[in-house]
């Protein structure tokens, strides 16, 4: 991916969502052949001269400072993850350059157990790439058998996009896919250089037009917490609180859990999950016992 283009396309969107009475300015006169606001206007915000911004979102800034950087994002309203987005790929001279990722991530034997023994709560490990790393019985039957996916397919933006399990079990899918491209997107801001993150965004432009179309808008966001609606098939209906965990001892791994309201219907619809999934590992068991 080349990161002069990024820039210059995701500074070029940011601009565009913003109009002068936005952020308090009184437009110019003249008509606007483009939405959003005008280089001018945003240098003026910023702070900075109109053809050193016209450098910068045109990729040919050279050492940005994180003060230039700080102004521009104010201008541009930048949520605390476009922030970084755009440090990224600006790559100031105060920042090191990160090199691409090397031999594949693994859990950490104590997080694996951390996360089987959590009996009633379906929890997994998300990596580098969006690529799903370790999780445990109930996440399995909660989200699909991960066990049984081919390595190159066990990634949540490739099971989002190209899974119908998966577009399936997602009530509202369209925002959990818009989601999934945003986090997908920061990811690329942090490892520029990765070959299979390149290739994981190139096979899902070429398979899927709404991936294309969300990859397009250059929205940026990052794993937090929230709620989603699940269609279970073994189940039924879900809602269901994520918390998302950052392992500090383990860069660039998250652990995401799933949690019912207690009390709720889904509470104990997620208990019957737990039951059912404990019945047949216990059945496997007996079955794979020598003379069972």
């Amino acid at each position: 991916m080349d990161q002069r283009t990024e820039l210059s396309e995701f500074l070029r969107s940011r601009r565009a969502r913003l109009n002068p009475g936005d952020v308090g300015l009184t437009p110019h006169g003249g008509r606007r052949r483009v939405p959003g606001l005008r280089r001018e206007e945003l240098s003026q915000l910023a702070g900075v001269s109109v053809a050193y911004y016209t450098r910068l979102e045109q990729g040919r800034g050279q050492n940005v400072s994180a003060a230039v950087l700080d102004a521009i994002a104010d201008a541009l309203r930048l949520t605390r993850a476009e922030r970084d987005h755009l440090t990224h790929l600006a790559r100031p001279a105060a920042r090191r350059t990160r090199k691409a990722p090397g031999r594949p991530q693994r859990v950490r034997p104590a997080v694996q157990h951390l996360i089987d023994a959590m009996n009633d709560v379906p929890a997994y490990v998300i990596g580098r790439r969006l690529d799903i790393i370790g999780w445990n019985r109930m996440a399995c039957a909660l989200l699909g058998d991960f066990d049984v996916v081919p390595a190159g397919q066990r990634n949540m933006a490739w099971q989002i996009f190209l899974d119908p399990a998966t577009r399936e079990l997602y009530v509202e899918w369209e925002r959990k896919a818009a989601d999934i491209v945003a986090l997908l997107r920061l990811q690329t801001g942090c490892y520029p250089d990765d070959p299979r993150l390149t290739a994981l965004v190139g096979e899902l432009s070429v398979k899927s037009e709404e991936f294309r179309g969300l990859w397009a808008a250059h929205d940026v966001a990052d794993k937090g917490f929230g709620v989603k609606e699940l269609r279970h098939p073994v189940v039924g209906p879900l809602t269901l609180s994520y918390e998302t965990l950052v392992l500090p001892a383990d860069p660039g791994q998250q652990l995401v859990t799933y949690h019912a309201e207690p009390g709720s219907a889904s509470a104990e619809s997620l208990g019957l999950l737990a039951s059912w999934t404990l019945g047949t590992a216990e059945r496997t068991e007996r079955s794979a016992r020598p003379g069972t």
